[in-house]
Protein backbone atom coordinates (compact mmCIF):
# COMPACT_ATOMS: atom_id res chain seq x y z
CA UNK A 1 0.00 0.00 0.00
CA UNK A 2 2.83 2.41 0.87
CA UNK A 3 5.21 1.38 -1.92
CA UNK A 4 4.04 4.07 -4.37
CA UNK A 5 4.82 6.73 -1.76
CA UNK A 6 8.46 5.65 -1.59
CA UNK A 7 9.54 6.32 -5.19
CA UNK A 8 11.16 9.69 -4.51
CA UNK A 9 8.50 12.02 -5.97
CA UNK A 10 9.85 15.56 -6.14
CA UNK A 11 8.91 19.01 -7.47
CA UNK A 12 11.57 21.57 -8.31
CA UNK A 13 11.45 25.18 -7.13
CA UNK A 14 10.29 26.60 -10.45
CA UNK A 15 7.39 24.20 -10.82
CA UNK A 16 6.35 24.83 -7.22
CA UNK A 17 6.55 28.61 -7.65
CA UNK A 18 4.40 28.31 -10.78
CA UNK A 19 1.75 25.97 -9.34
CA UNK A 20 1.47 27.01 -5.70
CA UNK A 21 -0.27 30.40 -6.27
CA UNK A 22 -2.86 28.77 -8.52
CA UNK A 23 -3.70 26.10 -5.98
CA UNK A 24 -3.80 28.61 -3.14
CA UNK A 25 -6.16 30.89 -5.05
CA UNK A 26 -8.46 27.98 -5.88
CA UNK A 27 -8.44 26.80 -2.26
CA UNK A 28 -9.40 30.21 -0.96
CA UNK A 29 -12.22 30.41 -3.51
CA UNK A 30 -13.50 26.99 -2.43
CA UNK A 31 -13.23 27.97 1.23
CA UNK A 32 -15.36 31.07 0.59
CA UNK A 33 -17.96 28.89 -1.12
CA UNK A 34 -17.85 26.47 1.83
CA UNK A 35 -18.79 29.27 4.23
CA UNK A 36 -22.22 29.44 2.61
CA UNK A 37 -22.66 25.72 2.04
CA UNK A 38 -24.54 23.19 4.12
CA UNK A 39 -21.64 20.99 5.15
CA UNK A 40 -18.37 21.10 7.08
CA UNK A 41 -14.92 19.64 6.46
CA UNK A 42 -12.76 17.46 8.71
CA UNK A 43 -9.11 17.11 7.64
CA UNK A 44 -7.16 14.26 9.23
CA UNK A 45 -3.40 14.76 9.03
CA UNK A 46 -1.65 11.56 10.11
CA UNK A 47 1.35 9.48 9.24
CA UNK A 48 4.94 8.64 10.05
CA UNK A 49 6.88 10.62 12.66
CA UNK A 50 9.13 13.15 10.96
CA UNK A 51 7.03 13.17 7.78
CA UNK A 52 6.17 16.85 8.04
CA UNK A 53 2.68 16.68 9.52
CA UNK A 54 3.13 19.90 11.51
CA UNK A 55 4.65 21.68 8.50
CA UNK A 56 1.68 20.55 6.40
CA UNK A 57 -0.74 22.05 8.91
CA UNK A 58 1.28 25.28 8.97
CA UNK A 59 1.11 25.50 5.17
CA UNK A 60 -2.66 25.01 5.25
CA UNK A 61 -3.07 27.72 7.87
CA UNK A 62 -0.90 30.06 5.81
CA UNK A 63 -2.73 29.39 2.56
CA UNK A 64 -6.30 29.47 3.86
CA UNK A 65 -8.36 32.04 5.72
CA UNK A 66 -7.68 31.16 9.37
CA UNK A 67 -11.04 32.63 10.42
CA UNK A 68 -12.80 29.61 8.96
CA UNK A 69 -10.52 26.95 10.44
CA UNK A 70 -10.14 25.24 13.78
CA UNK A 71 -6.92 23.31 14.37
CA UNK A 72 -6.71 20.54 16.97
CA UNK A 73 -3.35 18.99 17.79
CA UNK A 74 -4.33 15.74 19.47
CA UNK A 75 -1.81 15.17 22.24
CA UNK A 76 -1.94 13.35 25.55
CA UNK A 77 -5.48 13.15 26.86
CA UNK A 78 -6.47 15.43 29.75
CA UNK A 79 -8.12 14.28 32.99
CA UNK A 80 -11.40 15.66 31.65
CA UNK A 81 -11.07 13.55 28.50
CA UNK A 82 -10.02 10.38 30.31
CA UNK A 83 -13.20 10.55 32.37
CA UNK A 84 -15.35 10.08 29.29
CA UNK A 85 -15.49 7.62 26.37
CA UNK A 86 -12.46 7.74 24.07
CA UNK A 87 -14.28 9.43 21.18
CA UNK A 88 -15.66 12.26 23.35
CA UNK A 89 -12.55 14.39 22.86
CA UNK A 90 -13.19 14.29 19.09
CA UNK A 91 -16.99 14.46 19.13
CA UNK A 92 -16.99 17.83 20.85
CA UNK A 93 -14.36 19.33 18.50
CA UNK A 94 -16.23 18.74 15.24
CA UNK A 95 -16.45 21.89 13.10
CA UNK A 96 -19.73 23.68 12.47
CA UNK A 97 -21.34 23.87 9.05
CA UNK A 98 -19.29 26.05 6.68
CA UNK A 99 -16.05 25.56 8.61
CA UNK A 100 -12.94 23.37 8.43
CA UNK A 101 -11.55 21.35 11.32
CA UNK A 102 -7.93 20.17 11.06
CA UNK A 103 -6.94 17.24 13.27
CA UNK A 104 -3.20 16.75 13.66
CA UNK A 105 -3.54 13.19 14.85
CA UNK A 106 -7.03 11.84 15.48
CA UNK A 107 -9.12 8.87 16.48
CA UNK A 108 -6.67 6.61 14.65
CA UNK A 109 -3.62 7.55 16.69
CA UNK A 110 -4.22 5.75 19.99
CA UNK A 111 -5.49 2.42 18.54
CA UNK A 112 -2.48 2.15 16.20
CA UNK A 113 0.06 3.02 18.91
CA UNK A 114 -1.60 0.72 21.44
CA UNK A 115 -1.53 -2.18 18.99
CA UNK A 116 2.14 -1.64 18.12
CA UNK A 117 3.16 -1.66 21.78
CA UNK A 118 0.96 -4.62 22.68
CA UNK A 119 -1.58 -2.74 24.76
CA UNK A 120 -4.30 -3.76 22.33
CA UNK A 121 -4.92 -7.16 20.75
CA UNK A 122 -5.54 -7.65 17.04
CA UNK A 123 -9.22 -8.21 17.81
CA UNK A 124 -9.26 -5.09 19.98
CA UNK A 125 -7.76 -3.05 17.14
CA UNK A 126 -10.38 -4.30 14.69
CA UNK A 127 -13.13 -3.47 17.17
CA UNK A 128 -11.77 0.08 17.52
CA UNK A 129 -11.56 0.41 13.73
CA UNK A 130 -15.14 -0.80 13.35
CA UNK A 131 -16.26 1.96 15.69
CA UNK A 132 -14.27 4.48 13.67
CA UNK A 133 -15.95 3.25 10.49
CA UNK A 134 -19.38 3.74 12.07
CA UNK A 135 -18.38 7.21 13.24
CA UNK A 136 -17.06 8.35 9.86
CA UNK A 137 -20.06 6.90 8.05
CA UNK A 138 -22.35 8.87 10.33
CA UNK A 139 -20.31 12.04 9.76
CA UNK A 140 -20.56 11.61 6.00
CA UNK A 141 -24.34 11.23 6.19
CA UNK A 142 -24.53 14.24 8.50
CA UNK A 143 -22.97 16.48 5.85
CA UNK A 144 -19.37 16.33 7.03
CA UNK A 145 -16.70 15.90 4.36
CA UNK A 146 -13.92 13.76 5.85
CA UNK A 147 -10.56 14.02 4.06
CA UNK A 148 -7.92 11.63 5.43
CA UNK A 149 -4.26 12.24 4.54
CA UNK A 150 -1.42 9.92 5.53
CA UNK A 151 2.13 11.33 5.28
CA UNK A 152 4.50 8.46 4.50
CA UNK A 153 8.27 8.05 4.62
CA UNK A 154 10.38 4.98 3.96
CA UNK A 155 12.40 3.68 6.88
CA UNK A 156 15.59 5.09 5.38
CA UNK A 157 14.00 8.49 4.74
CA UNK A 158 12.57 8.66 8.25
CA UNK A 159 15.94 7.96 9.85
CA UNK A 160 17.65 10.55 7.64
CA UNK A 161 14.98 13.13 8.48
CA UNK A 162 15.29 12.58 12.24
CA UNK A 163 19.10 12.75 12.11
CA UNK A 164 19.00 15.91 9.99
CA UNK A 165 16.71 17.58 12.47
CA UNK A 166 18.88 16.54 15.38
CA UNK A 167 22.07 17.82 13.72
CA UNK A 168 20.92 21.45 13.77
CA UNK A 169 20.58 23.53 16.91
CA UNK A 170 17.61 25.25 15.35
CA UNK A 171 15.60 22.07 14.86
CA UNK A 172 17.04 19.71 17.50
CA UNK A 173 14.11 20.44 19.83
CA UNK A 174 11.71 18.88 17.33
CA UNK A 175 13.11 15.37 17.84
CA UNK A 176 11.98 13.67 21.04
CA UNK A 177 13.02 10.39 22.62
CA UNK A 178 9.63 9.00 21.70
CA UNK A 179 10.35 9.66 18.00
CA UNK A 180 13.34 7.32 18.12
CA UNK A 181 11.35 4.86 20.18
CA UNK A 182 8.73 4.82 17.41
CA UNK A 183 11.42 4.57 14.74
CA UNK A 184 12.74 1.37 16.30
CA UNK A 185 9.22 -0.01 15.82
CA UNK A 186 9.01 1.21 12.21
CA UNK A 187 8.17 -2.18 10.70
CA UNK A 188 5.46 -2.81 13.29
CA UNK A 189 3.99 0.64 12.75
CA UNK A 190 4.00 0.09 9.02
CA UNK A 191 2.19 -3.25 9.31
CA UNK A 192 -0.44 -2.01 11.78
CA UNK A 193 -0.97 1.27 9.94
CA UNK A 194 -1.41 -0.47 6.60
CA UNK A 195 -4.00 -2.79 8.15
CA UNK A 196 -5.85 0.19 9.65
CA UNK A 197 -5.82 2.14 6.39
CA UNK A 198 -7.02 -0.81 4.34
CA UNK A 199 -9.86 -1.51 6.76
CA UNK A 200 -11.02 2.10 7.03
CA UNK A 201 -10.59 3.36 3.47
CA UNK A 202 -14.16 3.78 2.22
CA UNK A 203 -16.07 5.46 -0.57
CA UNK A 204 -17.27 8.18 1.81
CA UNK A 205 -13.86 8.77 3.47
CA UNK A 206 -10.98 7.27 1.46
CA UNK A 207 -7.35 7.48 2.50
CA UNK A 208 -4.90 9.58 0.49
CA UNK A 209 -1.30 8.42 0.95
CA UNK A 210 1.19 11.23 0.38
CA UNK A 211 4.89 10.76 -0.36
CA UNK A 212 6.34 13.12 2.24
CA UNK A 213 10.07 13.08 1.58
CA UNK A 214 10.05 16.20 -0.59
CA UNK A 215 8.39 19.19 1.11
CA UNK A 216 7.24 20.88 -2.09
CA UNK A 217 5.75 17.70 -3.50
CA UNK A 218 4.05 16.97 -0.17
CA UNK A 219 2.57 20.44 0.06
CA UNK A 220 1.13 20.48 -3.46
CA UNK A 221 -0.19 16.93 -3.20
CA UNK A 222 -1.99 17.66 0.06
CA UNK A 223 -3.51 20.93 -1.08
CA UNK A 224 -4.57 19.54 -4.47
CA UNK A 225 -6.19 16.56 -2.75
CA UNK A 226 -8.14 18.80 -0.40
CA UNK A 227 -9.13 21.10 -3.26
CA UNK A 228 -10.41 18.21 -5.38
CA UNK A 229 -12.49 16.76 -2.54
CA UNK A 230 -13.89 20.16 -1.58
CA UNK A 231 -14.72 21.10 -5.18
CA UNK A 232 -16.55 17.82 -5.75
CA UNK A 233 -18.60 18.18 -2.58
CA UNK A 234 -19.46 21.82 -3.33
CA UNK A 235 -20.78 20.82 -6.74
CA UNK A 236 -22.95 18.09 -5.20
CA UNK A 237 -24.24 20.44 -2.51
CA UNK A 238 -25.13 23.11 -5.08
CA UNK A 239 -27.04 20.56 -7.14
CA UNK A 240 -29.10 19.39 -4.14
CA UNK A 241 -29.53 22.72 -2.34
CA UNK A 242 -33.12 23.82 -1.94
CA UNK A 243 -34.69 20.44 -2.53
CA UNK A 244 -37.62 19.91 -0.21
CA UNK A 245 -37.94 16.86 2.01
CA UNK A 246 -40.79 14.78 0.59
CA UNK A 247 -43.66 14.29 3.02
CA UNK A 248 -43.73 10.70 4.27
CA UNK A 249 -46.94 8.93 5.27
CA UNK A 250 -47.48 8.91 9.02
CA UNK A 251 -46.97 5.50 10.64
CA UNK A 252 -49.83 3.68 12.30
CA UNK A 253 -49.29 1.52 15.39
CA UNK A 254 -49.92 -2.19 15.33
CA UNK A 255 -51.98 -3.31 18.30
CA UNK A 256 -51.33 -4.85 20.68
CA UNK A 257 -47.83 -3.41 21.05
CA UNK A 258 -45.22 -2.78 23.71
CA UNK A 259 -47.03 0.40 24.82
CA UNK A 260 -50.66 -0.66 24.49
CA UNK A 261 -49.95 -3.73 26.65
CA UNK A 262 -49.10 -1.53 29.64
CA UNK A 263 -51.72 -1.47 32.40
CA UNK A 264 -52.29 2.25 32.81
CA UNK A 265 -54.67 1.64 35.73
CA UNK A 266 -51.78 0.81 38.05
CA UNK A 267 -51.68 3.31 40.93
CA UNK A 268 -50.43 3.89 44.46
CA UNK A 269 -52.20 5.63 47.33
CA UNK A 270 -50.51 8.74 48.69
CA UNK A 271 -49.72 6.93 51.96
CA UNK A 272 -47.97 4.02 50.24
CA UNK A 273 -46.25 6.42 47.86
CA UNK A 274 -44.80 8.58 50.62
CA UNK A 275 -43.51 5.55 52.51
CA UNK A 276 -41.82 4.04 49.45
CA UNK A 277 -40.53 7.41 48.27
CA UNK A 278 -38.71 8.08 51.52
CA UNK A 279 -36.98 4.69 51.43
CA UNK A 280 -36.03 4.90 47.76
CA UNK A 281 -34.67 8.41 48.10
CA UNK A 282 -32.45 7.26 50.95
CA UNK A 283 -31.25 4.30 48.86
CA UNK A 284 -30.54 6.48 45.83
CA UNK A 285 -28.65 9.03 47.89
CA UNK A 286 -26.31 6.30 49.18
CA UNK A 287 -26.03 4.59 45.79
CA UNK A 288 -25.13 7.75 43.87
CA UNK A 289 -22.45 8.51 46.46
CA UNK A 290 -21.09 4.99 45.97
CA UNK A 291 -21.24 5.62 42.22
CA UNK A 292 -18.98 8.62 42.77
CA UNK A 293 -16.62 6.69 45.02
CA UNK A 294 -16.37 3.85 42.50
CA UNK A 295 -15.61 6.29 39.65
CA UNK A 296 -18.61 5.18 37.61
CA UNK A 297 -21.06 7.47 35.85
CA UNK A 298 -24.71 7.18 34.87
CA UNK A 299 -27.02 8.50 32.16
CA UNK A 300 -30.80 8.57 32.56
CA UNK A 301 -32.95 9.22 29.48
CA UNK A 302 -36.60 10.26 29.76
CA UNK A 303 -38.98 10.20 26.81
CA UNK A 304 -42.75 10.10 26.51
CA UNK A 305 -45.80 12.05 25.33
CA UNK A 306 -46.29 15.68 26.34
CA UNK A 307 -47.54 15.95 29.95
CA UNK A 308 -46.44 12.38 30.77
CA UNK A 309 -44.79 13.54 34.01
CA UNK A 310 -41.14 13.48 32.98
CA UNK A 311 -40.28 16.70 34.80
CA UNK A 312 -41.96 15.70 38.06
CA UNK A 313 -40.27 12.31 38.05
CA UNK A 314 -36.88 13.89 37.43
CA UNK A 315 -37.41 16.32 40.31
CA UNK A 316 -38.11 13.44 42.72
CA UNK A 317 -34.92 11.76 41.58
CA UNK A 318 -32.69 14.80 41.86
CA UNK A 319 -34.08 15.80 45.26
CA UNK A 320 -32.15 12.91 46.80
CA UNK A 321 -28.88 13.27 44.84
CA UNK A 322 -26.06 15.58 45.91
CA UNK A 323 -26.42 18.62 43.63
CA UNK A 324 -22.69 18.47 42.86
CA UNK A 325 -23.09 15.05 41.26
CA UNK A 326 -25.81 15.53 38.64
CA UNK A 327 -26.85 17.69 35.70
CA UNK A 328 -30.27 17.83 34.04
CA UNK A 329 -30.29 18.56 30.30
CA UNK A 330 -33.71 19.78 29.18
CA UNK A 331 -33.81 19.33 25.42
CA UNK A 332 -35.76 21.79 23.32
CA UNK A 333 -35.60 22.70 19.63
CA UNK A 334 -31.95 22.81 18.50
CA UNK A 335 -30.18 26.16 18.45
CA UNK A 336 -28.43 27.50 15.36
CA UNK A 337 -25.12 26.26 16.78
CA UNK A 338 -26.55 22.78 17.33
CA UNK A 339 -28.11 22.62 13.86
CA UNK A 340 -24.67 23.38 12.43
CA UNK A 341 -23.32 20.07 13.80
CA UNK A 342 -24.26 16.38 13.51
CA UNK A 343 -27.47 15.71 15.45
CA UNK A 344 -25.70 13.75 18.22
CA UNK A 345 -23.24 16.59 18.89
CA UNK A 346 -25.59 18.46 21.23
CA UNK A 347 -25.76 15.34 23.43
CA UNK A 348 -22.12 14.23 23.13
CA UNK A 349 -20.85 17.38 24.78
CA UNK A 350 -22.93 16.84 27.95
CA UNK A 351 -21.71 13.33 28.77
CA UNK A 352 -21.00 13.00 32.51
CA UNK A 353 -17.56 12.84 34.08
CA UNK A 354 -16.67 9.81 36.20
CA UNK A 355 -18.82 9.67 39.31
CA UNK A 356 -21.48 12.00 37.90
CA UNK A 357 -25.04 11.60 36.61
CA UNK A 358 -26.52 13.26 33.53
CA UNK A 359 -30.29 13.23 33.13
CA UNK A 360 -31.72 13.96 29.67
CA UNK A 361 -35.27 15.31 29.65
CA UNK A 362 -35.79 14.24 26.03
CA UNK A 363 -32.75 13.12 24.13
CA UNK A 364 -31.11 11.90 20.91
CA UNK A 365 -34.26 9.87 20.32
CA UNK A 366 -35.87 13.02 18.96
CA UNK A 367 -34.39 11.98 15.59
CA UNK A 368 -36.69 8.91 15.45
CA UNK A 369 -39.65 10.58 17.16
CA UNK A 370 -40.43 14.26 16.55
CA UNK A 371 -38.05 14.68 13.58
CA UNK A 372 -39.52 11.60 11.93
CA UNK A 373 -43.17 12.49 12.54
CA UNK A 374 -42.88 16.21 11.81
CA UNK A 375 -40.80 15.71 8.66
CA UNK A 376 -37.75 17.59 9.99
CA UNK A 377 -35.42 15.03 8.41
CA UNK A 378 -35.48 12.67 5.47
CA UNK A 379 -36.66 9.09 5.87
CA UNK A 380 -33.13 7.82 5.28
CA UNK A 381 -31.90 9.98 8.20
CA UNK A 382 -34.21 8.59 10.88
CA UNK A 383 -33.99 5.06 9.50
CA UNK A 384 -30.19 4.97 9.87
CA UNK A 385 -30.40 6.66 13.28
CA UNK A 386 -31.35 3.42 15.05
CA UNK A 387 -27.98 1.85 14.22
CA UNK A 388 -26.11 5.10 14.97
CA UNK A 389 -27.78 5.43 18.36
CA UNK A 390 -27.10 1.80 19.24
CA UNK A 391 -23.44 2.29 18.30
CA UNK A 392 -23.26 5.47 20.41
CA UNK A 393 -24.83 3.82 23.45
CA UNK A 394 -22.58 0.77 23.03
CA UNK A 395 -19.57 3.04 23.39
CA UNK A 396 -21.08 4.55 26.54
CA UNK A 397 -21.73 1.20 28.20
CA UNK A 398 -18.39 -0.29 27.11
CA UNK A 399 -16.71 2.64 28.86
CA UNK A 400 -18.63 1.71 32.01
CA UNK A 401 -21.44 4.27 31.99
CA UNK A 402 -24.72 2.98 33.42
CA UNK A 403 -27.45 3.82 30.88
CA UNK A 404 -31.16 3.64 31.73
CA UNK A 405 -33.93 4.76 29.37
CA UNK A 406 -37.53 5.38 30.41
CA UNK A 407 -40.63 5.75 28.26
CA UNK A 408 -43.39 7.30 30.38
CA UNK A 409 -46.72 6.20 28.88
CA UNK A 410 -50.07 7.84 29.49
CA UNK A 411 -53.44 7.43 27.80
CA UNK A 412 -54.93 10.00 25.43
CA UNK A 413 -57.74 10.82 27.89
CA UNK A 414 -55.28 11.39 30.73
CA UNK A 415 -53.18 13.66 28.51
CA UNK A 416 -56.28 15.73 27.67
CA UNK A 417 -57.11 16.08 31.37
CA UNK A 418 -53.57 17.25 32.13
CA UNK A 419 -53.58 19.71 29.22
CA UNK A 420 -56.80 21.33 30.49
CA UNK A 421 -55.41 21.45 34.03
CA UNK A 422 -52.34 23.27 32.74
CA UNK A 423 -54.48 25.79 30.89
CA UNK A 424 -56.50 26.67 33.99
CA UNK A 425 -53.72 26.62 36.59
CA UNK A 426 -51.72 29.87 36.46
CA UNK A 427 -48.39 28.41 37.58
CA UNK A 428 -48.70 25.57 35.05
CA UNK A 429 -49.69 27.59 32.00
CA UNK A 430 -46.10 27.92 30.80
CA UNK A 431 -46.07 24.14 30.28
CA UNK A 432 -48.77 24.12 27.58
CA UNK A 433 -48.21 25.42 24.04
CA UNK A 434 -49.93 25.28 20.68
CA UNK A 435 -47.34 22.74 19.63
CA UNK A 436 -48.55 20.39 22.38
CA UNK A 437 -52.08 20.50 20.98
CA UNK A 438 -50.79 19.98 17.45
CA UNK A 439 -48.72 16.97 18.49
CA UNK A 440 -51.76 15.47 20.17
CA UNK A 441 -53.50 15.23 16.79
CA UNK A 442 -50.77 12.79 15.75
CA UNK A 443 -51.12 10.54 18.77
CA UNK A 444 -51.20 7.28 16.80
CA UNK A 445 -48.17 8.24 14.71
CA UNK A 446 -46.10 9.05 17.80
CA UNK A 447 -47.14 5.77 19.41
CA UNK A 448 -46.06 3.85 16.32
CA UNK A 449 -42.72 5.68 16.23
CA UNK A 450 -42.17 5.04 19.95
CA UNK A 451 -42.85 1.32 19.52
CA UNK A 452 -40.34 1.16 16.64
CA UNK A 453 -37.81 3.01 18.80
CA UNK A 454 -38.21 0.74 21.82
CA UNK A 455 -38.05 -2.45 19.77
CA UNK A 456 -35.00 -1.40 17.74
CA UNK A 457 -32.88 0.31 20.41
CA UNK A 458 -33.57 -1.69 23.57
CA UNK A 459 -30.35 -3.61 24.18
CA UNK A 460 -29.09 -5.71 27.04
CA UNK A 461 -26.65 -3.00 28.11
CA UNK A 462 -29.03 -0.05 27.55
CA UNK A 463 -32.61 -1.35 27.83
CA UNK A 464 -35.83 0.63 27.63
CA UNK A 465 -38.11 0.59 30.67
CA UNK A 466 -41.72 1.40 29.69
CA UNK A 467 -43.47 3.02 32.66
CA UNK A 468 -47.22 3.16 33.35
CA UNK A 469 -47.59 6.89 34.05
CA UNK A 470 -51.32 7.65 34.26
CA UNK A 471 -50.75 7.73 38.02
CA UNK A 472 -47.82 9.94 38.96
CA UNK A 473 -47.23 8.10 42.23
CA UNK A 474 -46.84 4.76 40.47
CA UNK A 475 -44.60 6.16 37.73
CA UNK A 476 -42.21 7.93 40.09
CA UNK A 477 -41.78 4.93 42.36
CA UNK A 478 -41.28 2.55 39.42
CA UNK A 479 -38.59 4.77 37.90
CA UNK A 480 -36.74 5.26 41.18
CA UNK A 481 -36.92 1.55 42.01
CA UNK A 482 -35.58 0.66 38.55
CA UNK A 483 -32.64 3.03 39.00
CA UNK A 484 -31.89 1.69 42.49
CA UNK A 485 -32.00 -1.96 41.40
CA UNK A 486 -29.73 -1.29 38.43
CA UNK A 487 -27.22 0.68 40.50
CA UNK A 488 -27.05 -2.05 43.15
CA UNK A 489 -26.32 -4.62 40.44
CA UNK A 490 -23.70 -2.48 38.71
CA UNK A 491 -21.91 -1.49 41.92
CA UNK A 492 -21.59 -5.10 43.04
CA UNK A 493 -19.30 -5.81 40.06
Amino acid sequence: MFETAEVGNRIDKRAFAREAPKVREALLKAQRALAGAGFSVVLHIGGVEGAGKSETVNHLLAWLDARGIQTHAVWDSTDEERERPFMWRFWRLLPATGRIGIFLGSWYTAPIIDRVFGRLTAAGLDQALDRILEFEKMLSRENVLVVKLWMHLSKRAQEERLRALESSRKTRWRVRKVDWKFFRKYDDFRSVSEHALRKTGTAWSPWHIVAAEDERYRTLTVTRTILAALTERLAAWKENAGKKIPAAPLPRPARPNVISRLDLKLALTDKVYERRLEKLQGDLNRLTRRLYDRRRSMILVFEGPDAAGKGGTIRRLTSCIDARLYEVISVAAPTDEERAHPYLWRFWRHLPRLGRVTIYDRSWYGRVLVERIEGFCQASDWQRAYAEINAFEEQLTTFGIVVLKFWLAIGADEQLRRFKDRETTPYKQYKITEEDWRNRKRWDAYEAAACDMIERTSTEAAPWSPVEANDNNWARIKVMKTVAVRLKRELRR
